[in-house]
């Protein structure tokens, strides 16, 4: 009551009533920073408290130093929830500070605190000496890519931390490759919140790096993160040597069935998994997919998949039309014979052209797979002036032309995954380069999935630029 008098503001009366108590939660109180200093002046030389929650009171820099001073004195609070309080950067400066100098806190709340890049240095430098946290949230603040960098350098060099919520950053591309080099080399953190970021395909591959080395990480959370079915298979590289992870979420990403059985799979074919519940609740499956979970399930019989449900004709797309042409040019192909070759018997003269009937019937005798529509189909392509008579040298003109379209695709194909090795290539690099930055020479890893040896001091580290 005297700080309060001091600081000349009203005493808030669930203040009054927390007194002596182990928690006191004065969320949304509308402190400001003088009810902030009136509070850490009180509770100065309380050995009972252990918990204080301060959410949404606007207490801003000037409030996170009197809480600073605060903990500097009171050994006691153990766990701290200061979010949505407007500290910006100056204080996360106060934070970071306080965290450097304190020995008593295990957990500590900074959701929403407006925090940006640059900020998330304080913290690693901070934490590189501090192994007593053990839970830090810094969820819906607006770390980008220099951010992803400095918390990955938080992961590499902190020994202690076990719960890292980063939900709601901005976390994509570089930064969040660079903070997955921290995460290969972290020995500690068992849970990890990384939904609402966008770390997209090119994560994907980095995570699934991690994950094959990384051996404490239980619980994983990549919801809404732009991930594809083709991010889930780069996912799943780490996933085949990683025997420590036990839940992952994976919910609103541009994942099909395709993904899912991916995974399924992936569980199914890796005996020391310890993959036990797998969240894709907007992912509607098939009944393949649920034959291959239950299959699983016999030698994983704890594994849960949490999916939105089974359509019937879902995943089965239409089948392609097949060109007739190409079907007799394939067939001629295969046994190595010519136009001519087939065509003989009822072309004596070697004009190429044929009458209908004959043409007709010498495609019905022979075994070409053709039905009667794609035959008729053919008919018309070949007699286009209804002279009832075929010129069969359309279909050395459609090889031809076949035969370029053919090389023409397999150009197309060949650059796009010319494309796909070099990004992934330029991904690894940048991977590699984050994670040689922060691991000392003696400090090797053996083998994915492997034991790892000591670390030595902390090491900073960014990427290469790409």
């Amino acid at each position: 009551m005297q700080a309060c008098r001091l600081e000349r503001v009203i005493p808030v009366s669930q203040f009054v009533r927390n007194i002596g108590t182990a928690t006191m939660t004065l969320n949304h109180c509308g402190l400001g920073p003088s009810g902030c200093k009136a509070i850490a002046t009180a509770l100065v030389g309380d050995t009972q408290i252990h918990t204080l929650e301060l959410a949404g009171n606007y207490i801003q820099a000037e409030g996170s130093r009197y809480l600073m001073q605060l903990l500097r004195f009171n050994s006691s609070i153990e766990h701290l929830d200061l979010s949505n309080n407007h500290l910006k950067s100056d204080g996360a400066e106060w934070m970071a500070k306080m965290l450097s100098d304190n020995i008593s806190l295990k957990t500590i709340k900074l959701s929403g605190s407006k925090f940006v890049d640059d900020d998330a240095k304080h913290f690693a430098d901070a934490l590189s000496t501090n192994s007593r946290l053990k839970e830090l949230d810094l969820s819906h603040n607006e770390f980008c890519g220099k951010g992803g960098e400095y918390l990955g350098q938080l992961l590499a060099n902190n020994e202690g931390l076990e719960v890292l919520d980063l939900s709601w950053n901005h976390l994509r591309m570089k930064g969040a490759v660079a903070f997955c080099a921290g995460l290969k080399v972290n020995t500690t953190l068992k849970h990890l919140d990384l939904s609402w970021n966008g770390f997209g395909n090119d994560g994907a591959l980095a995570i699934g790096e991690a994950l094959k080395f990384n051996n404490t990480l239980v619980h994983l959370n990549l919801n809404n993160n732009r991930l594809t079915n083709e991010g889930v298979s780069m996912l799943c590289r780490g996933l085949e040597y990683n025997d420590t992870l036990q839940v992952l979420l994976l919910a609103y990403n541009s994942l099909t069935v395709e993904g899912a059985l991916v995974l399924v799979n992936i569980v199914k074919n890796t005996p020391k998994t310890a993959l036990d519940e797998i969240d894709l609740c907007n992912v509607q499956v098939n009944q393949n997919f649920v034959h291959l979970l239950e299959v699983t399930r016999q030698e994983h019989p704890g594994l849960k998949v949490h999916y939105r449900g089974v359509g019937g004709f879902i995943a089965k797309k239409p089948q392609k039309r097949i060109d007739p042409m190409k079907v007799v040019q394939d067939y001629l192909d295969k046994r190595k014979l010519r136009l001519w070759d087939f065509f003989r018997n009822i072309d004596k003269d070697g004009t190429m052209q044929v009458p209908v009937t004959d043409f007709r019937r010498a495609i019905q005798q022979s075994s070409i797979p053709l039905d009667g529509y794609q035959v008729e189909e053919l008919i018309q392509r070949l007699d286009r002036g209804r002279t009832g008579m075929v010129d069969y040298r359309g279909l050395a003109d459609t090889r031809k032309q076949m035969m370029r379209d053919h090389r023409l695709q397999l150009k197309k194909v060949e650059s796009r995954q010319k494309k796909e090795k070099q990004k992934s290539d330029r991904i690894l690099k940048t991977f590699q380069s984050a994670v040689e930055a922060v691991t000392p020479h003696s400090s090797m890893v053996i083998s994915p999935g492997g034991a790892k040896e000591e670390s030595g001091g902390p090491q900073a580290f960014l990427c290469n630029p790409s």
